[in-house]
């Protein structure tokens, strides 16, 4: 006895088809997920970062190449100016600049009314001089002038750089110092030969990456997709000129012509956005071009032709959606691309420029210590970019495989 097995194609949409089959690659979901994660931790940006200084670039030379884990006591002294106030939406953008200047100390103790502290030099031994501070000079952002500080009966008065009076006993003084300005700062991936929080900078570095591989996708897409819809759809002398003008930036070397456009453009972040841009187009208008010549023969391009449709609708309306989803997969491998590019020319010192943190210089500035028992400096950013890069062209692979769903029977 035998049972018959009918198969069913799947109703639905393409991009339904599409969906449903690349939730099966595991590999792809995976990537996915994690390039969400990535383009999360670049948009919450410095609402999230231990650092949330301008750039991660909060630089303390006592606390230079510090093991991952390490921690230590931070006072935290008000800076002689101006309250700096900013909401939360400028925080994520640019960061935010702090009140108060952080100092790494071994010990402290209070006598009358100041604070004597030891400074953190680099090691644990406490062998620094004692050092001494009025306990209101830690608390409110005063102009240096020692006659504005005025103590009477265990009562001190001043009034700081705001226009704000001041009027506090000695003791309540110090507990506020206890609680808000003596805090222990814990450095979870260690810190980099300025003794900046190398996480912070890790996390701020995805911007970087993020930013170029996107603005640099766009304009390749927009340079290929036109160019290639020109000389695919025209052909003739226009599809000449186009092949020949493609066959000439292909001819030089990738890395040569963006170094090339950086010099003549300059050195910058937006710089690179528009260097890779600029050569990653070849590709997509290679692509774009090929599919276009084997679609523009079919039937309902010929329709289209027959009701008086523009040649503009006929390749925007009509062709360009049915070659998408090959652009798309270009489009995952070019974000990969314009990474490694991006990195490399950081690395090179003609791309992003400090003290703007990216991973490419992030394994410029920290190489040296590869020999050394600090490798993990260099490592890091270089791991973040493999797996960035990895995520790209799994995702890339299995939206390839996805997209194929003409003929798929499930």
């Amino acid at each position: 006895m035998f049972i018959r097995k009918k198969a069913y194609i799947s109703s639905g949409s393409l991009s339904a088809l599409a969906w449903r089959k690349f939730k099966k690659d595991k590999l792809g979901m995976g990537s996915l997920v994690f390039i969400c994660l990535v383009v999360l931790i670049a948009i919450l940006g410095y609402s999230i970062t231990p650092d949330a200084t301008p750039y991660a670039n909060d630089q303390c030379i006592q606390l230079g190449v510090q093991k991952p884990g390490f921690s230590i006591k931070m006072l935290q002294v008000a800076k002689r100016q101006e309250r700096f106030h900013s909401n939360i939406l400028h925080t994520i953008i640019w960061g935010k600049e702090k009140n108060y200047t952080s100092v790494p100390i071994n010990r402290y103790y209070f006598k009358n009314d100041s604070l004597f502290y030891e400074e953190y030099n680099g090691h644990s031994i406490a062998s620094s001089p004692v050092l001494k501070i009025n306990l209101a000079e830690v608390t409110y952002p005063l102009s240096g002038d020692s006659n504005e500080i005025r103590i009477t009966n265990d009562m001190i008065s001043c009034k700081d750089m705001n226009g704000v009076f001041h009027n506090q006993s000695v003791e309540e003084l110090r507990q506020i110092i206890l609680k808000e300005r003596i805090v222990k700062h814990r450095y979870l991936l260690g810190t980099d030969r300025f003794g900046r929080d190398l996480l912070s900078q890790l996390m701020i570095g995805t911007r970087v990456s993020l930013s170029v591989g996107l603005i640099s996708v766009i304009i390749s897409l927009v340079i290929g997709i036109l160019i290639g819809s020109l000389g695919g759809f025209f052909r003739g002398w226009v599809d000449n000129i186009v092949v020949w003008f493609i066959n000439v930036v292909w001819s030089i070397p990738t890395l040569l012509l963006v170094i090339a456009i950086t010099f003549a453009l300059g050195k910058g972040f937006w710089q690179v956005f528009v260097a890779v841009g600029l050569t990653m187009w070849v590709e997509v208008a290679r692509v774009v071009r090929g599919q276009i010549l084997s679609i523009r023969e079919k039937e309902f391009v010929e329709a289209g032709r027959a009701l008086g449709f523009s040649n503009m609708r006929l390749i925007f309306h009509h062709i360009l959606p049915n070659i998408m989803g090959v652009v798309i997969v270009i489009s995952a491998a070019n974000f990969a691309s314009a990474i490694l590019m991006e990195a490399g020319l950081s690395f090179l010192g003609i791309g992003v420029q400090p003290p703007m943190p990216s991973w490419g210089s992030m394994i410029k500035e920290n190489y040296g210590y590869i020999i050394l028992d600090s490798a993990y400096l260099a490592i890091l950013p270089g791991v973040a970019i493999m797996l960035i890069v990895l995520a790209f062209m799994l995702m890339g692979n299995a939206l390839r495989d996805a997209l194929d769903v003409k003929t798929s029977v499930f």
